[in-house]
């Protein structure tokens, strides 16, 4: 999974964010980059979008040409700049980037006329991956799409709910075929958000901390876990990951569970060496943290039908917070 920079540069000093770019490229890149903004800020004086969505590009390691695309695009939409003038001032290759996301932009279109069953959907996000021919074009697309996420509330209500279901329904499953789960995650919470805010708020009411507060508390308890079971002789390799709002919701909805019984909002994964290591580990868990026996399953005694095989346990956590633990080799 590609991580993403948190901070956009709306509200840092251009030239400062430029100087935190890539240091393999040229003084006449970053120049070509300089002037790009410029030619955008005649036309959207603050051009927070166009921002955003670069500052994400440059941390997904995109080149500068993709960059450049992202800083001119609302220029270009708007009708501002031309694109025959885009090709003129910036070169063929912005150009190429700048007219596959315009020609992206004809999917919103088809969503609306009610392409909306899972059929479709997939047809359309296959048209969209097959009109952009270059895949920085998806990127770039994905990048200002979340973009526009973040300020929906600018738009009007009927606006606000065709973005999120275009974001739900396109964006956001794309982000995550091309493995840019913070893009997915963010995308879904914030359709979510706008499709169904009672739902939305009602789940973060419950959650009662911030996501950057979720990842925090996994890294502690991941910190504790290890010490723990180095001390008892066991080697493994620990990840975490915490649900997002969206991921709880649609459990919920799929399992007809309330919050209450959703017990893998913050979950931790052991890989161990062997099937014995595994029954080690577990007992290593119950020990640190008491666990909820109705919520154990042994999928190694018992694998699932698809050969899957590993150890699923919940427990009481540090703070008294719910806790899933998977072991497996």
């Amino acid at each position: 999974m590609v991580s993403v920079a948190k901070t956009p540069p709306a509200n840092t000093d251009f030239e400062q964010w430029l100087s935190t770019l890539s240091s393999s490229w040229s003084d006449e890149q970053r120049e070509r980059i300089k002037q790009a903004h410029h030619a955008t800020l005649v036309a959207h004086p603050d051009n927070v979008i166009g921002l955003t969505a670069a500052d994400l590009l440059a941390d997904l390691r995109l080149d500068h040409e993709a960059i450049i695309a992202a800083l001119l695009h609302q220029a270009v939409s708007s009708k501002a700049l031309p694109q025959d003038l885009v090709r003129q001032r910036f070169g063929a290759g912005v150009a190429v980037l700048v007219e596959g996301i315009e020609r992206l932009d004809t999917i919103g279109v088809l969503h609306q006329r009610g392409l909306h069953n899972p059929t479709q959907l997939e047809g359309l996000r296959k048209m969209l991956l097959a009109m952009a021919q270059d895949v920085r074009v998806v990127l770039i697309k994905l990048a200002l799409q979340l973009c526009r996420m973040r300020s929906i509330k600018q738009l009007a209500e009927p606006e606000q709910q065709r973005l999120a279901h275009e974001t739900m329904d396109i964006f956001a499953p794309l982000a995550n075929r091309l493995g840019i789960g913070q893009f997915k995650w963010e995308m879904e919470d914030l359709a979510l958000r706008t499709i169904d805010p009672i739902s939305y708020k009602a789940i973060a009411k419950a959650l009662d901390e911030r996501r950057r507060d979720r990842e925090h508390y996994i890294n502690s308890v991941l910190e504790q876990l290890r010490q723990t079971l180095d001390r008892a002789g066991i080697e493994a390799d620990l990840t975490g990951r915490v649900k997002h709002i969206y991921s709880i919701w649609r459990k919920m909805q799929r399992k007809q569970l309330p919050f209450e019984q959703i017990f893998d909002v913050r979950a931790v994964r052991i890989l161990v060496h062997t099937v014995a290591e595994c029954y080690s580990a577990l007992g290593v868990v119950h020990t640190l943290w008491k666990n909820i026996p109705q919520e154990f399953d042994d999928y190694i005694a018992n694998p699932k039908g698809n050969g899957y095989q590993s150890l699923h346990t919940a427990v009481i956590g540090p703070q008294g917070k719910t806790l899933e633990v998977q072991i497996r080799t």
